[in-house]
């Protein structure tokens, strides 16, 4: 089981200008979060939080590769992810998120940047997942094409032919 601690930043804490951050991300990290979508990957994150004047920077590199379910035939698929994340932080009278910037209660002054290297990878992999032409499970694909080809047909034999349409035909073969 992955600790979520150490994603965990005390910025009243932070020294220097710049901190480097660097994490290597495997499935148990994608566990400890208990989220359906993503359950396994291997992913690398870099960058660093700078330390301003009223504020901090947090900046991320996210790469590597989640596993998901493909769309098509249920089987696990890898799908390669690049992101990053730029986000401005500050210190408040309680924790807030909005598009600007994360306030952070200044009383307890952490930020857990579990979550939100979470939700960049999560809005890094593609809407489809589906695998290359070929690579599907052969026998879920078959199954699918079978339940398809019945429901196309039943759909086709109770819907009658608009006459408008054999009109046209007609106009056609003249």
């Amino acid at each position: 089981m992955c600790s979520l601690e150490q994603f965990k930043i005390d910025l009243k804490a932070l020294a220097e200008d710049i901190t480097p951050l660097d994490y290597e991300l495997s499935d148990q990290f994608f566990e400890a979060l208990d989220d359906a979508d993503i359950q396994r990957g291997s992913v690398h994150v870099s960058g660093s939080i700078r330390k301003a004047v009223g504020f901090f920077e947090l900046h991320l590199d996210i790469s590597g590769t989640v596993c998901v379910p493909c769309d098509r035939c249920l089987d696990d698929i890898d799908l390669p992810i690049a992101t990053s994340l730029h986000q401005t932080v500050k210190l408040g009278s309680e924790y807030s998120e909005d598009d600007d910037a994360i306030v952070v209660d200044e009383r307890e002054a952490t930020l857990d940047t579990s979550w939100l290297i979470y939700e960049s990878i999560a809005l890094a992999v593609p809407i489809q997942h589906v695998h290359q032409p070929g690579d599907c499970n052969d026998a879920m694909m078959r199954m699918l094409t079978e339940h398809s080809a019945a429901r196309s047909s039943d759909a086709d034999a109770n819907q009658e032919a608009d006459p408008r349409w054999s009109k046209l035909a007609e106009l056609v073969n003249k």
